[in-house]
């Protein structure tokens, strides 16, 4: 048994974990992954076929480099399988929120709401996807992968062109109180995602790992809707709102596009 240990510098949240299980399902040297997000490391216990696993880690352009490759006497690991309640309960919130920020969004008539509850819509995807394959053959999980790229991109099209409608037109303000409100909330889901996931791992102190990730893109998105909130309110002005879904239905497209490349 060999493992080797690859640094992934852009492996900052749950969501690329599932992408790389996704990616490497079908290489049958592979015995286990051992997950580090917050130091982003992944150990990958194997019997030979390093360079396929290397290949397959650079296809995902998350700026993986491997540290290195030793021999190990290690033959017990804990089972994905075990983690699959944890990772339904994930999915759960993720899509949950989904909603209630789609719904708000529109009822406040705030695109970064709107934008935000595409990116939770995103993950979901991810987790869904690694879920429902679960099993399955790895074609079935490329078309699935695939039908959710597509899906989520036309989201996104659609998103941007309603920017475009509000930025050129005369629209209301949204509701600051609600943006601010929604996304403390989802704040909160995605630090209570992150803490799930943590756990799963069964490492000491996991909770306080989990906040070392609160750099990822989720959360950054949560404040910044929150910012764009505050300054639509100071400024008068729905600029900010806009801004700000814009920014986010570009990471929607590149969630997308990540997807997408699992289904090749």
């Amino acid at each position: 048994m060999e493992k080797s240990v690859f640094e992934i510098s852009k492996m900052d949240c749950p969501s690329e974990e599932n992408l790389i299980r996704m990616k490497l399902d079908g290489i049958s040297a592979i015995k286990n992954l051992d997950f580090d997000i917050p130091n982003r490391k992944l150990t990958i216990f194997h019997t030979g076929e390093i360079d396929k696993i290397e290949e397959s880690l650079v296809a995902l352009n998350l700026g993986t480099r491997k540290i290195g490759t030793k021999q190990t006497s290690q033959t017990e690991f804990e089972e994905y399988n075990s983690q699959k309640k944890i990772l339904w309960s994930v999915l759960a919130i993720n899509f949950a929120f989904f909603i209630i920020e789609m719904t708000t969004g529109i009822i406040s008539r705030s695109m970064g709401l709107v934008a935000d509850s595409l990116d939770m819509l995103a993950d979901s995807f991810v987790y869904g996807i690694s879920l429902f394959a679960v099993g399955g053959s790895i074609v079935r999980k490329k078309k699935i992968a695939r039908l959710a790229g597509y899906f989520q991109i036309l989201l996104a099209v659609i998103g941007f062109t309603e920017v475009l409608r509000r930025f050129f037109g005369n629209e209301k303000l949204p509701d600051f109180s609600t943006m601010i409100i929604v996304s403390i909330l989802a704040l909160i889901a995605n630090g209570i995602c992150l803490y799930l996931l943590q756990k799963s791992k069964s490492k000491k102190e996991a909770h306080m790992k989990a906040s070392m990730i609160f750099t990822s893109n989720d959360v950054i998105i949560n404040l910044g809707v929150i910012i764009a909130g505050l300054l639509v309110n100071w400024l008068n002005s729905g600029k900010p709102d806009l801004i700000i879904g814009t920014i986010v239905f570009i990471l929607v497209v590149q969630g997308a596009v990540r997807i997408l490349k699992l289904g090749k």
